[in-house]
């Protein structure tokens, strides 16, 4: 196999410009993609300087039920600022909790779909 990253995670959206206002505005991500194309729009987000970015698959943008996605993990150097942030937000955050492999929490975006951050222990 010669696999060595993964391109894009697709995440079922009802509502492509509260999601984009979400991903971009409430976790800061960056606007890679933003397309009209058959048979809709094209928008995908992503972390500054990630290799793997998200597509925000809308109605028509295939088979996709809205809040589906699960166990999307977020790394991040610093869980408790950023769970600090998301709260001051009004997004509601479950944790960080510490764990074997480090200090986790989760949360969801407006359509729920699961996400977690990460913050990662030495040596894991």
């Amino acid at each position: 196999m010669n696999i060595r990253h993964a391109s894009f995670v697709t995440l079922p959206v009802a509502d492509l410009d509260r999601a984009l206002r979400f991903y971009r505005d409430a976790l800061g991500f960056e606007v890679t993609a933003d397309l009209q194309m058959p048979p809709g729009r094209w928008l995908q987000v992503a972390p500054e300087g990630a290799q793997t970015v998200f597509t925000l698959a809308g109605p028509g943008m295939g088979d996709f039920e809205p809040g589906s996605a699960r166990g999307i993990m977020l790394v991040t150097t610093d869980v408790d600022a950023d769970c600090a942030r998301l709260t001051a937000a009004g997004i509601p955050v479950q944790g960080p909790d510490e764990l074997p492999w480090g200090r986790m929490a989760s949360f969801t975006d407006p359509d729920g779909n699961g996400l977690m951050l990460l913050t990662e222990k030495e040596g894991f």
